[in-house]
């Protein structure tokens, strides 16, 4: 009697957290486009201007959806999406800002090749990896960042990217708890999972409507949410909720998500992710 009744309650306890999560998914949803929206107004109190007019897209992966759905935010103020990583940016930007003010063009500074297909692929965008924008950036970025000694969980943790339905979140600690037989934890506390080494893992993640959970370690998160940050800037362009920054303005904003995935994947990454 006293294992049925603990089985009970820890299935309640599972469901309610289950609905909790499903409850901050809405309100993370309602609180980005909210943000997004706010930004297309000149006089959106949400945001300070830089210098030009010039209003800087806000990233950010929060801790338990991959992409622009936020999932999972809590105890936050939801108003404003932060980045992952609050490293320096601000020489970086204002240099854009001082040569946009000079007229001169993303086209003129970097890549041009890679400049006019993204021109290109705003014109009609799309999420299909084999157009020329896209593939390059798979092809230098995306597949270096997420490739991993477990190759094939490696590929289901792109695929879930892709179709945003990784979750992400910390690993708390928690009691003892009886949970379903196809639930399986892969890796632990100190093994990660996509490498199989033995690191301290803050983090698991979950993919789509699958029951199991990969304990990750801090190197392997910062290399799945720059990624992440990727998709969720692209997916929004494509969406057209990016209303308040032109054509130079968003590519210098994808080439510094490509300045993100690089570092990630060179393995920079903060301790206390």
């Amino acid at each position: 009697m006293v294992r049925e009744a603990n089985v009970k309650q820890a299935t309640a306890e599972k469901q309610l957290k289950e609905a909790q999560g499903k409850i901050d998914v809405l309100q993370a949803e309602v609180a980005a486009l909210k943000t997004l929206v706010l930004s297309s107004s000149p006089t959106s109190p949400t945001q300070e201007p830089l210098p030009g007019g010039k209003t800087p897209f806000k990233k950010g992966h929060t801790r338990n959806k991959s992409t622009s759905s936020a999932m999972g935010v809590s105890h936050q103020d939801l108003s404003v999406i932060q980045p992952i990583v609050k490293d320096c940016k601000e020489g970086f930007f204002t240099s854009i800002v001082y040569l946009a003010d000079l007229g001169v063009s993303a086209g003129n500074l970097a890549d041009l090749s890679l400049y006019n297909e993204f021109r290109s692929w705003k014109d009609e965008p799309t999420m299909d990896r084999t157009c020329p924008f896209l593939d390059k950036i798979y092809q230098e970025d995306i597949f270096p960042c997420l490739t991993f000694s477990k190759s094939e969980l490696a590929s289901a943790v792109l695929e879930a990217v892709e179709n945003n339905t990784l979750s992400i979140e910390p690993v708390g600690l928690q009691p003892v708890r009886f949970v379903k037989a196809s639930a399986v934890e892969c890796g632990g506390p100190k093994k990660c999972a996509l490498t199989g080494q033995s690191k301290s893992c803050k983090h698991r993640i979950k993919l789509g409507d699958s029951s199991n959970y990969y304990y990750i370690s801090p190197f392997c998160r910062y290399r799945i949410t720059s990624v992440c940050n990727f998709f969720t800037y692209i997916r929004y362009i494509q969406q057209g909720l990016v209303k308040q920054q032109d054509v130079d303005q968003m590519f210098w904003e994808v080439m510094q998500l490509r300045k993100e995935m690089s570092l990630a994947k060179l393995g920079y990454f903060k301790e206390e992710l």
